[in-house]
């Protein structure tokens, strides 16, 4: 499959994720990022419980809120609401900073953690942050990683599952 190349020689992947990427607030986005090189990182427990600790710091959320997320091996969902003069691409920015800089001193290592750009979907409707919340969290259950979500660690949700919930607590 060919790469499209910008006028600059580089591939259009990181330009065209950005293209008509808009911050709204009071909006809900759902973000995905890959670690860099999708490197299975967060195999490690020391390092995904760093990486952890920073998605829920309100001083790096502002004025936006950490609806749900959950860490995998290679990659983070998060379920974000933005707050008034919040802005996507800078918020991620700063929860890919922070942990990066939490995994690397735990790692001793100035490797790169993230990879650059991120994927977004801005929610439309109310109705779909329960669903959307629920296949964030279920992630560790459908890569076969767990049998149950509460065996798996690395993840929050502002709606606790009911734990009757065949899905994510089969």
């Amino acid at each position: 499959m060919d790469n499209p190349k910008n006028g600059s020689g580089q591939g259009m992947g990181h330009a065209a994720l950005r293209r008509g990427r808009v911050s709204l607030p009071g909006r809900v986005y759902h973000v995905t990022t890959t670690t860099a090189g999708r490197r299975r990182l967060f195999v490690n427990v020391a390092l995904a419980r760093v990486a952890s600790r920073s998605f829920e710091q309100t001083c790096l959320l502002g004025t936006a809120r950490m609806l749900a997320w959950v860490l995998m091996p290679d990659h983070v969902h998060w379920l974000l609401r933005l707050g008034d003069g919040a802005n996507l691409s800078a918020l991620v920015a700063r929860l890919k900073s922070a942990s990066a800089r939490n995994v690397n001193h735990v790692r001793a290592s100035d490797d790169a953690v993230w990879s650059r750009g991120f994927h977004d979907h801005a929610l439309r409707r109310e109705e779909e942050l329960a669903g959307t919340a629920r296949y964030i969290v279920a992630n560790p259950l459908r890569a076969g990683l767990v049998k149950g979500i509460g065996d798996y660690p690395f993840w929050n949700t502002q709606w606790l599952p009911a734990l009757d919930d065949p899905v994510l607590f089969p």
